[in-house]
């Protein structure tokens, strides 16, 4: 059963080398902006620790995995100010996860929508259920998914992002996920899922440290611009929350 905290739930568990990350929220594990801000932190500890060879990242239950931005405090933006800090959040949390030293792997045990395909699409390695199906509604309510698009893109090309994002109501399934590189490995059930994200960690755990640490340099060469270009996504996109267009979208949502 998940959290029932309206501020959300972090929670990190280390065994052997191998750092367990779960997130939780009432509202189908959405990101309230202390929760973004807490996972920040947490992944800049992770990767200053040596004892640390490989951060899962997972949430909790067994139904969606992640719902992006929390609506309520996206209805609640009011000036360009607040609009660019409540869009920064997934900008610290999608450069905590570029800079971290040690490869992360995604557990994902549910449907993702925005923010969340971010999350996914920045891990390193992801596992998937069938269940698992993704979406990018940012279009639906005037805003477009800015922020993480870089990560999205670097993962499943402009046209994969294209797809997704001029279709924002269409939802994408697990093996198009697969296909376009999103996810690694997509299988039946979680339970399944679970013993392979075990024998898998288990292995990789074992492995020289620094090797990894390099590898991760590598798989992440070329994206040092991210840290302002993201800001500057977060900027525009809090821009856009604020168009009588999306205020009215939003509006409809609400009722």
């Amino acid at each position: 059963m998940g959290t029932s905290r309206t501020n959300g739930s972090l929670y990190t568990n280390i065994q052997n080398t191998v750092a367990s990350v779960e997130f939780g929220h009432p509202a189908s594990n959405s990101f309230v902006a202390e929760l973004l801000q807490r996972l920040t932190k947490t992944l800049d500890e992770l990767s200053q620790n040596k004892e640390v060879s490989l951060i899962v990242l997972r949430s909790e239950g067994d139904g969606a995995f992640c719902a992006g931005a929390s609506f309520n405090e996206l209805m609640a933006v009011s000036t360009e100010e607040e609009g660019t800090r409540f869009f920064s959040g997934f900008a610290h949390v999608l450069n905590a996860m570029r800079r971290c030293s040690q490869p992360i792997v995604g557990r994902v045990q549910g449907k993702a929508v925005g923010g969340g395909v971010g999350l996914i699409a920045a891990c390193d390695y992801v596992f998937a259920v069938e269940d698992a199906a993704v979406r990018l509604s940012e279009l639906t309510i005037g805003i477009a998914p800015l922020v993480i698009a870089p990560a999205v893109e670097r993962k499943i090309g402009v046209s994969g992002l294209a797809e997704m994002s001029l279709a924002p109501t269409e939802w994408k399934n697990a093996y198009w996920a697969k296909d376009k590189g999103l996810y690694s490995k997509v299988f039946n059930t979680i339970k399944e899922m679970d013993k392979e994200i075990d024998y898998f960690t288990s292995q990789l755990g074992g492995i020289n440290p620094q090797a990894l640490r390099e590898l991760k340099k590598v798989l992440w060469k070329g994206t040092d611009n991210w840290a302002q270009l993201l800001t500057d996504r977060a900027a525009i996109t809090g821009s856009l929350a604020l168009s009588p267009h999306t205020k009215k979208a939003l509006e409809a949502f609400k009722k």
